[in-house]
């Protein structure tokens, strides 16, 4: 009888630590990525298919261009990064696979106006320049945060030659999603963020500002020169490149590739 249970206490402790492995190994199979805010539409319908496809689950996290850019060159500990170019500053860190580079999509800074509002002319600089000398209001992501939609609107300005004179007009917002949340409200008459962060219920989308008046932005991602499993995460990558994610990226008002 002890004999028996002598046992069946060892294969009780057996398939404690036979749990207790396979617990670790989902843990170290989960690839964790960072990513900016303007790309998270995308991604957040892209990574249950990667999922389904490979059996790694991915955990990521979104925050500001800035932001993201910083935490990659702090050696953050982050399997797959995407950043925004340019970035000396990231491939100087040695935090990422300088080859690994792979570009994503781009995306441009787009006008929004709220629901059932007259949609300016934006087909052309002049055009772009009379709407926002006309507005009341308008609201972008606050680029003193980090926000690259921000950072690229106020290059915009400048070149527009009306910097200053927009100032008593804008709101700045936290995020595309307090911008576009703004215009919804009627709280400003005109929004701008990325054409991937206008999902806000009670907006119109106008479309995106000229090439003229603001260059598109990219998003490239990397292999991390600490991750876990390089071989998962360039799988990943691969992944977010491929031409199954193509029209994920254009359903979201962005185009794939550089």
């Amino acid at each position: 009888m002890k004999h028996l249970l002598w046992v069946g206490v060892v294969i009780a402790m057996v398939a404690g630590i036979s749990s207790s492995a396979r617990a670790q190994s989902a843990v170290d199979e989960e690839i964790t990525l960072i990513a900016p805010g303007g790309i998270r539409a995308a991604l957040e319908q892209l990574i249950p298919n990667f999922e389904r496809k490979t059996g790694n689950k991915v955990r990521a996290t979104f925050g500001s261009g800035g932001g993201t850019k910083d935490l990659v060159v702090r050696g953050g500990a982050f399997d797959v990064p995407i950043v925004q170019p340019p970035y000396p500053e990231v491939l100087a860190s040695g935090n990422v696979v300088a080859e690994s580079a792979t570009p994503l999509a781009t995306v441009t800074v787009g006008v929004a106006v709220r629901q059932g509002a007259p949609k300016p002319d934006i087909s052309t600089p002049d055009a772009v320049k009379r709407m926002l000398l006309a507005a009341k209001s308008i609201s972008y992501p606050n680029a003193a945060n980090g926000a690259a939609a921000g950072v690229s609107f106020n290059e915009s300005l400048k070149k527009l030659g009306i910097s200053e004179q927009m100032q008593p007009k804008i709101k700045l917002a936290q995020g595309g999603a307090g911008a576009m949340e703004a215009v919804a409200k009627g709280e400003v008459e005109i929004g701008l963020t990325f054409l991937s962060e206008m999902n806000q219920p009670g907006i119109d989308v106008v479309g995106p500002l000229p090439r003229e008046v603001l260059t598109p932005t990219a998003l490239v991602g990397f292999v991390s020169s600490h991750a876990k499993d390089p071989a998962a995460a360039k799988a990943l990558l691969e992944y977010l490149a491929s031409p199954e994610a193509a029209p994920v990226y254009r359903a979201h008002g962005m185009q794939p590739g550089s």
